[in-house]
């Protein structure tokens, strides 16, 4: 077998395979003495069908198999001991020539392979990049001890609603007719919820304005919630297609008025967010908070200062050349179902992608960052917890953490991700070892806002 590899500009690369007849033979007849041994052919006992049947029936079809195998085997076999940093898959050339499986002759196959550009991306003490410290200031530890005193508190009952307390309404639905009176077989719905300060129309709004405990207020839920057929269908208990059939009034009697009171601080709210005993008064509550909200945004400032690395190494690398054409191709291969318009529209953006994807894959190297299982999980755990703080949840047990992480690692489509923020925490701490940093002090409001503007 005679493998070359030509890349003539660096990028373009031809591959071209030579297999003779004594590369395959060999594995095709092992192959059909095996085919014969199981093959069942009417007037033949199993195993003693005439071997020229054998290679008449499955001969061709058994040395493209063969072929193809082999094929695949010594062509990434050649990449990968030759170094060549091949994008995407090999691709069939336009420059192959039909094959003859049929005959015995040389079968010359011809590859087209995208060949990553050549460059170096290197950082050092010299670089300066900027890295942002996120101010933990009493503003943001009051909204977050808020937080906290919303997802502990109660209802309560009262007797007067008032929209600026979020007060939950209950009461007695009834429909009226044209005349104002209850609607003979119309819609009644007893104890339906309702929120006034989520109705959309302001003077549908202001009708339930100051009302009591056992008041009628005759309103329309329409004219409420002018494109809200869904809140509408919810509150009548009927179908969204029946909306439409009841656009008249309805009385409304509050029979109950709850409001969200929030909870105090004190030992039990300290118990709730942080587990029993882990913090004794307000001044450790707050410092506890603190610490809980700088740990959760240093990955915030750590993800803006690889977006920064990256903009810093892309104009350091300057522009790449890729080999377009071909890319596109592969791009294409890998999306036939969404055609030529996909890959245009999204191509440019694949190769900014890609670009990153290399520079990285050198700091990766140059930092000798490698990770393992124990790496893998222990962000998967930290998935969890991040998970978990969204609902107030902050003192999850580690077991339970530990096994809500196992079954994260256990999905294919989650273990890739989890992958590539391992290696990224890794590549971070390393990277804030190697280049100079040129540290701001934020707030979060600005610290977002800059975020946004990206």
């Amino acid at each position: 077998m005679n493998i070359q590899f030509e890349a003539p500009d660096k990028v373009n690369g031809l591959m071209t395979i030579t297999m003779e007849k004594a590369d395959y033979q060999p594995e095709v007849e092992k192959t059909l003495k095996d085919y014969r041994k199981r093959a069942n052919i009417p007037g033949f006992r199993p195993g003693m069908a005439p071997m020229g049947m054998i290679k008449r029936q499955f001969g061709t079809s058994v040395k493209v198999d063969v072929v193809n195998k082999l094929l695949g085997e010594k062509l990434y076999e050649y990449v990968r001991e030759n170094k060549i940093q091949m994008l995407g898959e090999p691709l069939p050339s336009d420059q192959q020539a039909q094959l003859d499986f049929e005959g015995e002759g040389t079968l010359e196959f011809k590859f087209d392979i995208a060949v990553a550009p050549e460059f170096k991306a290197e950082l050092t003490g010299k670089d300066k990049v900027d890295y942002y410290n996120i101010t933990v200031d009493d503003e943001l530890i009051d909204q977050q001890v808020e937080m906290y005193q919303s997802r502990a508190g109660h209802y309560e009952k009262v007797e007067q609603y008032d929209a600026d307390q979020r007060d939950l309404l209950k009461g007695d639905l009834r429909e009226l007719d044209e005349k104002g009176n209850v609607k003979e077989g119309g819609i009644t719905v007893s104890d339906a919820s309702l929120m006034p300060q989520y109705i959309k129309d302001e003077s549908q709004q202001k009708l339930f304005k100051g009302a009591k405990l056992g008041d009628i207020i005759t309103w329309n839920p329409r004219k409420a919630y002018p494109e809200g057929d869904v809140e509408v269908s919810g509150l009548l208990k009927i179908k969204k297609d029946e909306v439409k059939d009841h656009e008249g009034d309805f009385t409304y009697q509050i029979t109950e008025i709850s409001r969200y009171v929030k909870a105090e601080v004190n030992q039990e709210l300290f118990d709730q967010a942080f587990g029993k005993d882990a913090v004794k008064d307000e001044k450790e509550f707050r410092q506890k908070i603190a610490d809980q909200l700088s740990e959760q945004l240093k990955s915030d400032t750590d993800y803006k200062f690889l977006q920064d690395v990256r903009a810093h190494m892309e104009k350091k690398v300057g522009k790449l050349e890729f080999p377009e054409a071909l890319l596109k191709r592969v791009m294409l291969n890998n999306n036939k179902d969404k055609g030529e318009e996909f890959v245009e529209k999204n191509f440019e953006a694949s190769i900014k992608e890609l670009e990153w994807h290399l520079i990285k894959e050198q700091l990766v190297s140059a930092q000798g960052i490698k990770v393992d299982d124990a790496d893998v999980k222990q962000v998967a755990k930290e998935a969890a917890r991040a998970q978990f703080a969204q609902y107030g949840m902050t003192n999850i047990p580690e077991e339970y953490l530990d096994n809500y992480a196992d079954e994260m690692m256990k999905k294919r489509e989650s273990v890739d991700g989890l992958v590539e923020r391992a290696i990224d925490i890794k590549l971070i701490d390393a990277l804030k070892k190697v280049v100079k940093l040129n540290e701001k002090a934020i707030t979060l409001k600005d610290f977002q806002k800059m975020l946004q503007e990206k």
